[in-house]
């Protein structure tokens, strides 16, 4: 039997339906979200991810502030502008897109966001958090994970939880916020020897590696809930996940398709954590 599809479009409209009333509440109070989107050259990906971004701020309400900067832009001229950012009441929330320019040093300008605006969880006092297990602003694609695990009633307590990929962005993050839920948790990576062996001992199977197809259907566990983070484009100009999707859904119990599973799920996270900075500047909790 082939697996249920985890629909991440419906789980993160779910999601901006619930933002949306949270939204409204604040501007009663005289409060409006703010995000400032900075974008560094001409990088046709980061482009539309930034437009896309643009597009939900304004469905949800959200003021949308958009710095678009030219290649030449040096580090100190983005810095200040982070540093102007920090210091405007108006905006809640800053995203660099990424990736930055070569010359440009994409971890000092992280770290150069204010710690209570830094709404992509990126910095050193977001993670720092996530490892304590404090409140504070998760990484959007990890939590958009989890998040959609929820929405179909897929428990990690007590499940063998299995990672592929171990970036700060994605792997790293994830595996955390499984260990919150209770999963007893094994990260791989290029190095991993028996890959396979590994995987195939995944209650759910996460992979985020940037590398089409990698996991084949005889890599997937029967009845494992496979989240695939991975956006790839064929030669052909199709979009595929890290997963095989044909082979593994005849093994699985769930999946996420690519497009429309992990994609719309990191905007409406970052959506998320936008208002969740609204309302902690407020002195307000956000309880979804």
């Amino acid at each position: 039997m082939a697996a249920e599809i985890i629909d991440g479009k419906k789980v993160a409209a779910d999601i901006k339906e619930k933002l949306k009333k949270e939204i409204e509440d604040l501007k009663s109070k005289g409060i409006t979200p703010g995000l400032a989107v900075v974008l560094v050259g001409e990088n046709p990906a980061s482009k539309k991810y930034v437009a896309n971004k643009e597009k939900t701020c304004e469905s949800l309400g959200i003021k949308s502030l958009g710095h678009k900067l030219p290649e030449s832009t040096t580090q100190e001229e983005l810095l200040k502008l982070i540093d102007d950012l920090n210091a405007d009441p108006s905006v809640h929330g800053i995203l660099v897109q990424l990736p930055l320019p070569k010359h440009l040093n994409e971890k000092e300008v992280m770290h150069r966001i204010a710690p209570e605006k830094d709404v992509d969880g990126f910095g050193p006092d977001s993670l720092g958090r996530l490892v304590l297990d404090e409140p504070g602003f998760i990484p959007c694609t990890p939590h958009g994970a989890i998040k959609m695990l929820e929405a179909y009633g897929i428990d990690p307590k007590g499940k063998n939880a299995v990672v592929v990929g171990r970036s700060i962005i994605v792997g790293k993050p994830l595996a955390l916020l499984l260990l919150r839920k209770h999963a007893t948790v094994t990260i791989c990576h290029s190095r991993t020897a028996n890959l396979k062996e590994e995987c195939l001992k995944a209650d759910i199977l996460c992979v985020a590696v940037g590398k089409a197809k990698m996991i084949t259907g005889d890599m997937v566990k029967e009845g494992a809930a496979v989240i695939d983070i991975g956006i790839n484009v064929t030669p052909e100009g199709k979009l595929v996940g890290d997963v095989d999707f044909e082979a593994a859904k005849e093994r699985a119990g769930y999946i996420t398709p690519v497009p429309g599973g992990a994609g719309p799920m990191t905007i409406a996270m970052l959506m998320y954590n936008t208002v969740l900075a609204a309302k902690m500047k407020a002195g307000m909790t956000l309880d979804f």
